[in-house]
């Protein structure tokens, strides 16, 4: 996959989270968690998108981290989307 590709990705993915959460409850559970969800998984793609101005390896690596961090705190927030058992109408995998 190249840098474009995983782009692409990162933005669907972005896209798809946000669509999934307009399915959240209406109470404070569901806007804290979709909240939370749409907010690190918009910071996957946009970080990444952010590393090809990385200065050098180490800046580059660093972005890099940063984008691996968002995702598993995009994961963090799925799973508690599944055990919570938000109601979505999305099966959600783990």
């Amino acid at each position: 996959m190249n840098r474009k590709e995983l782009q692409q990705r990162t933005k669907k993915f972005h896209v798809d989270v946000i669509k999934l959460c307009s399915d959240f409850p209406k109470n404070a559970a569901g806007f804290e968690t979709a909240k939370q969800l749409i907010k690190s998984a918009g910071s996957v793609g946009a970080n990444y998108r952010a590393t090809v101005r990385a200065k050098s390896n180490a800046d580059f690596i660093y972005k890099i981290e940063i984008v691996l961090e968002e995702a598993d705190e995009s994961n963090y927030w799925l799973e508690v989307v599944k055990d919570a058992e938000i109601k979505t109408g999305v099966e959600v995998d783990s």
